[in-house]
């Protein structure tokens, strides 16, 4: 079974970032990086709405299109919307900045 410093050491592994101790976070996000504040839920099951969400997007997407899904909560700013999008997505699209063996900034 996965436990969540299991996620955590695992995300952070992939991203190059720093898994922090839950006794020295105090304010600081679960994985420490340089241009990224990461906090990681780890949870037995998703929500499916929010997965099929995804799944719509990745269907509709096409080539060279990154698919996301945006979700917003009614009576919010669409600006507080969060956006949702799978890791491997992220890391193809953001790679070159992870894959240099050290994490920089992006590229402007």
């Amino acid at each position: 079974m996965t436990t969540w410093k299991h996620a955590e050491r695992q995300i952070a592994k992939r991203l190059n970032g720093r898994r922090v101790p839950v006794s020295g976070r105090a304010g600081q996000p679960d994985i420490a990086h340089p241009w990224l504040s990461i906090e990681v839920k780890h949870r037995r099951r998703l929500p499916q709405w929010l997965t099929m969400a995804l799944l719509q997007a990745e269907r509709a997407a096409a080539p060279g299109q990154l698919p996301l899904a945006v979700v917003h909560e009614s009576g919010t700013r669409y600006g507080q919307s969060l956006v949702l999008l799978r890791l491997a997505d992220f890391e193809e699209w953001f790679g070159t900045v992870f894959r240099s063996g050290e994490a920089t900034a992006p590229p402007d």
